[in-house]
């Protein structure tokens, strides 16, 4: 403390007193209350029944996470992490494989999955599209939609037609789960999402917003709808703002997004180069402002970064990611949005998941793990502990709703400035701690000046690195009044308060009382003074481990006060009036009858500590009963510590099989029931040679993944090569034969953020392809369709062959011969034999019109081999095995599959694996491109205590050594406890998929 106050006197000796954060007149605060239902709101923040709300939700996609049962482990987690509510995308391509074809059952089966956001006891905010963007292919439109010549997000009457089609099966069921909907229920969906980053503004577009929110209120939304504005445009802002040049729309309120903070390096280091924007109370206003576009609305974050996605050809990012927009990252910019009075922050992603099958548009890969807080195989990260952290916070104040300015502190430095501001009805305070500017990173002691609502304070304070201090004061919390601290709140409940800070750094609360209240130190070193004056009672003490202090009389409770640096904090967990200590993760605390039944998880011999009503008289761990003792504080401490999780060993993958996969190469090959490729009307947005055919797969009802054309031709002198122009997304391919003679391969682009899609090719043809008759054979792998991030019909462009030409050569004619050809993807196309996995799950390969991805497929007649492969033929080979999992009962894991030398992002050899496991298109790994190698896979599509049948669709050039290299499971999370997982039921066989035509 005395290195604190020298330091304090040298700051006051040198440099002048510096102000804090100064607020503007950008929210209007006399703005009148709007009331839909249980939900309303003013300028100044959400109200639920009445009751001012800080919404502090994450976002997750359930459509990237193929097993239901673990959507309730995702909503436990993110609640137990301090979240309040869930945003929720859905993909009407997931749900839609064909036009006036939906699907809402099994893995897509939003009425259960808002059921247990119910359960959960999280608010949901609710994003239904028509397009969602999402890094999804097509944006998640359905594939069909491609087909669709009317312009995309306009009033065009078709386009309409189709979107209502997909809003009139969505939108009841999100209406059967709002709040409104039942005076009794607690959470439920309170705000909905009509569009997503509409960033054209003609009059077709507000039409179509117009008719998109009458469209909800038809359909019985009656909850406030608004529309998430791509980086604060001003755009789609409610009538009754009268900020200049801002472009209205029908919708209630106003919503943007941000992903500002800077990006990590290529090397995959984090940067600290851009500081916390001021967005709202302190930002300089206008329609390009963020809140400061819509006075009369509360602030509205509807994305925030929680991370960032990753390209093809990486050096994969996302551990960087997490990092970049992680601790610290979350205290300062989180902490600046609130402080701006952006009551309403939804931070993207908070559960990335796995962008399985088809799902990913061409700017990223399978993973889609996003950096978030719970990592894609289920993991709390680290900075999920300082969501905990400032979620308790929130939940412990409720005050923080609706605060406003309060006016400026004082500071000895001129490298801090501090966001000061107040609850009009209680005077409550939160101060918003951080460097000037925010992204500063020395080490200051310092002091501010401020009057309080207890009193005018000088409080010494300290702030090093890049970091910012949620603290709170004038506060009553259960019965406690917490005149300031320079701790920040965790949790408080009946009786008992955590506070923490920084191991090392010394801290100070004062509580407020009548008279002298006792003073017992139970752990750790506390000292305390008594201001009878004033009824102060100041402690201070070292952030370093735990300390805990027990304060009896003064007219008050009694308070156990425990204060913790910030690795003790990570252990707690805040549950309804309950306090736990100990395990890795507590996912529920019900009282009945004198007990308390925890449910959660452990990864270790952990400890187990309760701070409960004093009615609670005995504990229970996942059902069974705990041996406590009453510790010092009244807490009930195990006596002995809850078990962790039992190791388990991995099988090797061996006994594996192989069968050749490109029978299309062969001249000889039957396509008699393909389709013939025509001059049927042209949809997509690219421009093709005049007078070509339809070569577009779309065309043709194939939308995703493989698609095989075979050509036939008559040779003349002038067919020396075969020019292609194809679109196949990020990291696509085409490969090419003549006459079952590979001829080559091409891809489209990778190692950028925003690859080129489309591409050509150009192969030499044999010599005796210039006379007689000829077969080309041409498979073009399709990585996703483009988004439709600027309403420009991007998600139109070509896929597939756009054009083939046969020509002479380089001076020579171009489509000097003509070519008759067909065409097969998927098979059935829009009508799915497989309609359980959907439209994301299989392409136009052989082996997968064939049922060789399933797991009861009979391949004894298949080749045995080893893996690693020493050589591979030009084209696919397919490769199986199987093996069985024995899990202990109890235990949750994640088991991953992983090619390779996993710790480099790319192989020296060139081939691309589909992954198939029990039949489900998990992933694909591109070993020359990378950068994922492992790829996780959820328990429910893996049988955890059973067999499993993995499937391989490898594809390669054929070049010498480009073959599949080592395969390995792998265990990339277990923790004793989880949740009770069934396996998703979907057809074993080939005889059980649905004939098509």
């Amino acid at each position: 403390m005395r290195s604190l106050i020298a330091a304090l006197l040298l700051g006051s000796a040198l440099a002048m007193p510096a102000v804090a954060q100064e607020a503007k007149p950008t929210a209007n605060l006399s703005a009148p209350v709007k009331t839909f239902g249980r939900v309303s709101y003013d300028a100044r923040s959400l109200m639920v029944d009445g009751k001012r709300l800080v919404v502090w939700g994450g976002e997750f996609h359930p459509f990237r996470l193929p097993s239901p049962d673990l959507w309730r482990d995702i909503l436990q987690k993110m609640k137990a992490s301090g979240y309040n509510s869930v945003a929720l995308y859905f993909d009407w391509g997931y749900h839609s494989p064909k036009q006036g074809v939906y699907d809402f059952s099994g893995i897509r089966d939003i009425d259960r999955l808002l059921t247990m956001a119910e359960e959960e006891g999280l608010y949901v905010i609710t994003r239904a599209g028509p397009y969602v963007n999402a890094e999804l292919s097509r944006g998640g439109f359905p594939g069909w939609l491609v087909n669709q010549r009317a312009r995309a997000r306009t009033d065009d009457p078709d386009y309409l037609k189709a979107a209502d089609e997909w809003l009139s099966r969505i939108n009841p069921i999100i209406a059967k789960h709002q709040i409104n909907a039942d005076p009794k229920r607690r959470y439920g969906v309170i705000l909905h999402q009509i569009e997503n980053e509409l960033a054209l503004t003609t009059p077709a577009q507000r039409r179509y917003m117009d008719h998109l929110y009458a469209k909800a209120r038809a359909d019985g939304i009656s909850v406030p709808l608004f529309h998430n504005d791509q980086g604060r445009n001003g755009y789609w802002v409610p009538d009754s703002s009268k900020v200049d040049k801002v472009v209205h729309g029908p919708n209630d309120m106003y919503a943007f997004d941000g992903y500002p903070g800077g990006t990590c390096t290529v090397e995959g280091k984090p940067t600290r180069d851009v500081a916390a924007p001021d967005w709202g109370y302190y930002g300089p206003g206008g329609a390009k402002g963020g809140a400061s576009a819509s006075p009369d609305t509360p602030g509205f974050l509807a994305e925030f970064g929680g991370g960032w996605f990753d390209y093809w050809g990486s050096n994969g990012g996302y551990e960087c990611n997490a990092i970049q927009r992680g601790k610290r990252f979350q205290r300062v910019f989180y902490g600046t949005n609130l402080a701006n009075g952006i009551g309403i922050q939804s931070f993207y992603m908070s559960y990335g998941g796995t962008s399985w099958g088809w799902l990913p548009a061409p700017v990223v890969f399978t993973s889609y793990d996003y950096g978030s807080a719970i990592s894609e195989p289920r993991v709390l990260r680290d900075k999920a502990m300082e969501m905990k952290a400032l979620g308790g916070l929130i939940a412990s104040v409720p005050e923080l709703a609706g605060m406003i300015p309060a006016g400026q502190p004082v500071i000895s430095s001129p490298n801090i400035q501090i966001y000061h501001n107040k609850s009009p009805e209680t005077d409550a305070r939160f101060l918003m701690v951080t460097h000037k500017p925010s992204n500063g990173q020395t080490n200051d002691a310092f002091s501010f000046t401020a009057d309080l609502p207890d009193g005018h304070y000088t409080v010494p304070m300290q702030l090093n690195g890049f970091d910012a201090k949620w603290l709170v004061a004038g506060v009553t919390l259960n019965g406690q009044r917490l005149v300031y601290s320079t701790s920040e709140l965790q949790s408080s409940q009946d009786g008992v308060m955590l506070l923490y800070g920084r191991a090392g750094e010394p801290g100070e609360t004062v509580l407020r009382y009548a008279t002298a209240p006792k003073v017992t130190v139970l752990e750790g070193q506390v000292s305390s003074a008594f201001d009878a004056a004033k009824g102060d009672l100041k402690l201070g003490y070292t952030h370093q481990g735990r300390a805990i202090v027990r304060i009896e009389g003064g007219d008050r409770p009694p308070l156990t006060l425990i204060v913790a640096d910030e690795a003790e904090g990570a252990h707690y967990w805040r549950q309804g009036d309950a306090l736990v200590r100990g395990p890795a993760l507590v996912r529920s605390a019900v009282a009945t009858g004198g007990t308390l039944a925890l449910t959660g998880d452990t990864d270790g011999a952990d400890g187990l500590e309760v701070w409960a009503p004093k009615a609670v008289r005995a504990i229970s761990w996942n059902g069974a009963k705990v041996a406590t003792k009453v510790g010092a504080s009244g807490s009930l401490i195990a006596t002995q510590a809850l078990s962790g999780p039992a190791e388990f060993a991995l099988p090797a993958l061996t006994d594996w099989r192989m069968a050749k996969g490109s029978p299309e190469a062969d001249p000889a090959f039957d396509d008699s029931a393909w389709q013939a490729v025509d001059r049927r009307s042209y949809a997509p947005t690219t421009i093709r040679p005049d007078g070509q055919p339809n070569m577009s797969m779309d065309a043709y009802g194939f939308h995703d993944g493989d698609v095989w054309y075979r050509g036939r031709f008559t040779g003349t002198p002038d067919t020396k090569a075969l020019s292609l122009f194809y679109g196949a997304g990020g990291a696509g391919l085409v490969q090419a034969w003549v006459d079952g003679q590979f001829i080559g391969e091409a891809e489209t682009s990778n190692g950028v953020p925003r690859p080129i899609t489309t591409g050509t090719a150009r192969f030499a043809l044999p010599a005796s392809a210039q006379s007689g008759a000829h077969v080309l054979s041409v498979m073009v792998r399709n990585n996703g369709h483009n988004w439709d991030l600027d309403s420009d019909d991007f998600h139109k462009e070509a896929r597939g062959l756009i054009s083939a030409s046969l020509e002479d050569g380089p001076s020579g004619r171009s489509f000097a011969v003509p070519i008759e050809w067909k065409i097969q993807g998927k098979q059935g196309g829009e009508t799915l034999p497989d309609p359980v996995r959907g439209p994301a799950n299989n392409g136009g390969l052989y082996g997968e019109r064939m049922g060789w991805h399933l797991p009861g497929f009979d391949d004894k007649a298949w080749d045995k081999v080893s893996v690693p492969a020493a050589q591979a033929d030009a084209g696919t080979s397919w490769y199986r095995t199987s093996f069985a999992l024995n899990v202990p009962k109890g235990q949750d894991a994640t088991i991953g599959l992983s090619f390779g030398d996993a710790s480099k992002p790319r192989s020296p050899v060139r081939y691309r694996v589909l992954i198939f496991v029990n039949g489900w298109n998990m992933g694909q790994f591109i070993a020359h491109v990378g950068p994922q190698r492992t790829f996780p896979i959820p328990e429910g599509i893996l049988h955890h205590r059973g067999k499993n049948h993995i499937a391989l669709a490898v594809t390669s050039d054929g070049q010498p050594g480009d073959a599949l290299e080592s395969v390995r499971l792998i265990t990339l999370h277990t923790v004793k406890g989880g949740l009770p997982v069934q396996m998703v039921a979907a057809p074993n066989a080939p005889s059980d998929l649905k004939e098509t035509k």
